[in-house]
């Protein structure tokens, strides 16, 4: 086994879409702003310092309450291009799979390692934990977007593997709005192969 270094670099992006899940919803819809608090986004349904455990911790028995380092949904419009290319249908809405941010001009968004730091301009930070694997209930939400399609539901999550998006926690609260910048810091990275 050996690991290979990796160094920093910083991406400049801007924001392209920001959305809300009020209550229990998993759909969101667009707003003009978000304000970020260490719970994430204050009356959006995966917010919280908390959450309960699922299918994606296998080790844990379901509901047991973990930490939240799933606050926040990063998406790329490009990427989501590709998956709904891929799925054969027009166009998949980020509103459709939960977003709640929507990122422009960084190239294989999703593919950001964990550790990574979103700084935007209002003064927020979000820190990535890593890709949003993609779900049966994703793929749901977007076949009842698509009349006649409700294979979407399965084939969603093959299309969607590493183009689905970034989910991460609020490192420092504050203010996102629709146009700033985002400045984009990869860490130093050591791979284990």
């Amino acid at each position: 086994m050996r690991s290979v270094r990796k160094k920093p670099f910083t991406l400049v992006g801007a924001v392209d879409g920001l959305f809300l899940a009020e209550g229990k919803g998993f759909e969101t819809a667009c707003v003009p702003g978000l304000d970020l608090t260490f719970e994430g986004i204050p009356g959006d349904a995966h917010s919280g310092a908390t959450r309960r455990s699922g299918g994606r911790e296998p080790w844990y028995p379901r509901r047991t309450e973990i930490r939240n380092e799933r606050q926040i949904s990063v998406v790329s419009h490009m990427e989501l291009a590709e998956i709904a290319k891929g799925l054969g249908i027009d166009r998949l809405a980020p509103e459709w799979i939960g977003a709640n941010i929507a990122i422009a001009g960084i190239e294989r968004l999703s593919s950001l390692p964990a550790r990574t730091l979103l700084f935007f301009e209002g003064g927020a930070t979000i820190k990535i934990d890593g890709d949003n694997a993609p779900c049966r209930k994703s793929g749901r939400a977007v076949a009842a977007h698509v009349e006649g399609r409700a294979d979407i539901e399965r084939t969603f999550s093959r299309e969607a593997r590493h183009r689905r998006g970034l989910v991460g926690w609020v490192e420092k609260p504050g203010r996102v709005a629709l146009g700033e910048s985002v400045e984009i810091r990869v860490p130093e990275q050591w791979i284990y192969e």
